[in-house]
Formats: structure tokens, C-alpha cells, sequence
């Protein structure tokens, strides 16, 4: 990259608080930093320039929530309850799971969601059988180039019964050694098991040591149907545990009122709509009415790409069908916040509101130009976003002022990380057959 570049000409959504958008604008990037949005700039000579006439620039999307360790047994959970999950994919092939298929998992997913147009993930890695696990994660997200929260979570052993005592006391040693620097592409969070698996005693212990380290906190709370008397926020609140460092996964099941307490709290949500959707066990509702009433502002995520697609536009759509099916009709839920969810609320959840989420001067360049063919005639961007885009009309992707992605190919060695996750594949969905 030259030291200075600039997206000369697209169709800017800024997705600051604003909204402001430049149909005709360019973005100016250096050393990595925006330093310039706005129409026709001047820019330093030798500058590169990437003509962006007939693309939408947006800012890269956020993943709150992805067990990326699992990407070589995509679809293989597509008719699974979360029993069956839970069974089979943590209490049977994570508990066998080496740190090379670690590796390999955690490569192709983070490959993939740069391909989709996701530029930051917390990757949700609750595959800590050894401290050579651990290291595997951070050396696939680090390789990848993907701009990364590592959320270190518990080892899984044969038979998982979803209670494996406190959290590794490796964290520590990643902590000290691997992940120090809060200010590099790949940071470290805790993913805690929480009070619906460990009860709050040992979260409390949990996030204490979260607390210690000064990192932020993700955990799985009350994911289920809105009558199942999910309490796990209110337990949290009694604690005195709640706070603006902690991002809740699912929260379905909750009250209102608890998710009030949340918000009333600083904390986040991340939900996954197609697969809170559609599978059994899961909830078969998405929340995203009752957040907003209780003043969330929800961020989306992946989950597992053994059960779902591994872009965020899925997950758009999904959220507006469940806002839309809940809501009177004359309070539809605007696209503009629902691409929102994707990118400065995700920004929020993943601890990086400074940093990403928006195209605004001193923010990381991390950029996604998308195609619009097939969405023109063009009138409303964000509108056509939510509603119609998908990843194959992601052309380029920056992550940092680093192209990733160029004119639709991805500058990674894509099939080398395909034929690492092969063999992952065949290996660990070989051992189904020896099991109930």
C-alpha cells in the first residue's frame, strides 16, 4: 500500500450518528487511519486511488459472536437442537478437537467473514482443551488478518455436561504474554460460562479475574423462549456484576425488565437471529422489540456455521422479519438501524466503539466496497443493504488500510485454509458414527 490512499467516488455510508451519506464522495486513508471523508478531496501526490464510481463504501461489519473453531462442520448441524449441539459438536468432537483443527477452523472462518464483508469478529472460542489451543486461536486470527476480539473460553472434555468448574487459569499467561496490547488488530476478552451454567458464585469468581486482567466479558445468557423464566440478568444485578464491560449472547428468555437492568447497566447484547430462529431448544423467538423498548441496542452475530450462513446480511434480514412480525404496523424497524446492529452497535458490543463502526476521521480504515449491481435503480443505500445485498457483491474489503480483498477475490490463500479445514472435517465428523 502506498502511504496514502483514497476511495475516490462511491456512494459513502458513514453510519455515524448522523447517518450522513455522500452519494458522490471520497474516502482519504493514512497509515492505516481515516484522515479525510468528504466530496472531491485533495489528496498528497502519489497517492493510490481506487475508483469506487458505482460501488457503496461502507464500514466494516462487526461479529459479536462466533465459535469460529467450527467452521469445518458447516451445515452439519442443520437439523440439530441445541441438545444435539450440545451433544454432539462440544461434549463429542470439541472435546476431541487438536489444536491443528483449531487452527484450521479459526483460519477459514475469519477468511470467510472478511470475504463477507466482516472486518471484525469476536471469535467465541470455547475450545481451550490446552494452552496449545489457545495459541493455535490467536495464530489462525493473526494470520488471517482479520481485525479480532479472541474471547478465550473453557475446555470442553468428553461427556461436556456444560459445568467444567472455573475458567482456565491460562488466560493469564495470554494476558501476559500473547495478547498485552489492547490497542493491536487481535485483543483478548474472557468468554465466560455465566450464571445459566456454572451458577453466580463461580461467575462472580469469573469476572473477577476478567475484572483483573482488564478485559471485557461475553457470556451466554438466558438464550431461550421469552416464557422460560430465564432470571440470569437479575442474578447478575444482585451481584452487583453488571456493567458497560459485559456483552450478553442471546438473552431471548429474558424479561423486560432485566433487559432494562442491563441497559440501565452500560452492558450489550449479541443475538443471532437465523439461528435463534430456527433452532429447536434455542427459543425460537428473537428479542429484538423488547431490547430496543428496554434501550438496547442489539449487535448480530454468526453463532456457528454449523447451523447458520457466515454472513452478516443474512442475519440483517432475519432481525427485520422478527422486529417487523412483532411490531404494529405502523412502527416498522428502520434498515438504517438495523445495519446499525451490524456495524457501530457490534463496534459497541465488541469493546471497539473508537476504533471501528463508522467512516469517520481518526477510525481505523476498515472499509468494505460493495457492488450495486442488482440493486439499482439506487434511492435509498441503507435501505438496499438490509434489504438485498449479499456477499458476492462484496468487491474489496480493508481491514486497517490493508487490502484483504481485491475486485472479488480474497488476497489470503483461501484453498490452503479450505484444505486444512478438510481435513479437520474428515477426521472429526468421522467420529459421529461411533456415537449415539
Amino acid at each position: 500500500m502506498a502511504a496514502s490512499t483514497v476511495i475516490r467516488g462511491g456512494w459513502i455510508l458513514t453510519m455515524d450518528d448522523r447517518g450522513s451519506e455522500l452519494p458522490v464522495g471520497d474516502l482519504l486513508i493514512t497509515g492505516g487511519t481515516i484522515a479525510g471523508v468528504g466530496p472531491e478531496l485533495a489528496v498528497p501526490p502519489d497517492t493510490e486511488v481506487i475508483d469506487a464510481a458505482g460501488l457503496l463504501v461502507l464500514p466494516g461489519l462487526v461479529d459479536t459472536h462466533r465459535h469460529t473453531w467450527q467452521t469445518p462442520l458447516r451445515h452439519l448441524g442443520a437439523s440439530w437442537s441445541l441438545n444435539d449441539y450440545l451433544r454432539l459438536l462440544l461434549g463429542h468432537i470439541g472435546a476431541r478437537y487438536q489444536p491443528e483443527d483449531v487452527y484450521a477452523g479459526t483460519l477459514l472462518g475469519a477468511l470467510g467473514a472478511l470475504d463477507a464483508g466482516i472486518t471484525t469478529l469476536v471469535d467465541w472460542a470455547h475450545i481451550q482443551n490446552s494452552p496449545a489451543h489457545s495459541d493455535a486461536s490467536v495464530a489462525a486470527l493473526r494470520d488471517a488478518g482479520i481485525r479480532a476480539v479472541f474471547g478465550h473460553g473453557w475446555s470442553l472434555r468428553p461427556g461436556w455436561s456444560g459445568d467444567p468448574g472455573p475458567h482456565p487459569a491460562d488466560i493469564r499467561r495470554i494476558r501476559a504474554e500473547l495478547l498485552a496490547d489492547d490497542d493491536a488488530l487481535v485483543t483478548l476478552a474472557m468468554a465466560a460460562q455465566g450464571p445459566d451454567f456454572v451458577g453466580i458464585q463461580l461467575t462472580a469468581t469469573d469476572f473477577a479475574l476478567a475484572r483483573e486482567l482488564d478485559i471485557p466479558i461475553t457470556s451466554h445468557v438466558a438464550g431461550g423462549r421469552a416464557d422460560s423464566n430465564s432470571r440470569g440478568i437479575a442474578a447478575l444485578e444482585r451481584a452487583g456484576l453488571l456493567g458497560p464491560d459485559l456483552t450478553l449472547v442471546h438473552v431471548n428468555g429474558a424479561p423486560e425488565e432485566d433487559l432494562r437492568r442491563l441497559a440501565d447497566h452500560g452492558g450489550s447484547v449479541s443475538i443471532s437471529p437465523q439461528i435463534e430462529l430456527s433452532m429447536p431448544g434455542l427459543g425460537a423467538n428473537v428479542a429484538v422489540r423488547r431490547m430496543l423498548n428496554a434501550g438496547l441496542r442489539p449487535s448480530l452475530s454468526v453463532d456457528s456455521e454449523a447451523a447458520a450462513a457466515p454472513d452478516l446480511f443474512t442475519q440483517m434480514r432475519f432481525a427485520l422479519a422478527a422486529h417487523r412480525a412483532e411490531a404494529p404496523e405502523d412502527d416498522p424497524l428502520p434498515a438504517m438501524e438495523v445495519l446499525r446492529m451490524a456495524t457501530g452497535y457490534g463496534a459497541r458490543a465488541a469493546g471497539l466503539a473508537d476504533r471501528v463502526g463508522s467512516l469517520q476521521v481518526g477510525k481505523a480504515a476498515d472499509v468494505v466496497l460493495l457492488r450495486s449491481e442488482g440493486l439499482a435503480p439506487l434511492k435509498a443505500a441503507a435501505d438496499a443493504v438490509v434489504l438485498a445485498a449479499h456477499p458476492g457483491m462484496v468487491d474489496t474489503v480493508l481491514v486497517g488500510g490493508q487490502v484483504v480483498k481485491w475486485a472479488g477475490r480474497l488476497v489470503a490463500d483461501l484453498d490452503r485454509a479450505g484444505e486444512l479445514a478438510a481435513a479437520t472435517a474428515s477426521r472429526v465428523t468421522g467420529q459421529l458414527a461411533h456415537t449415539g
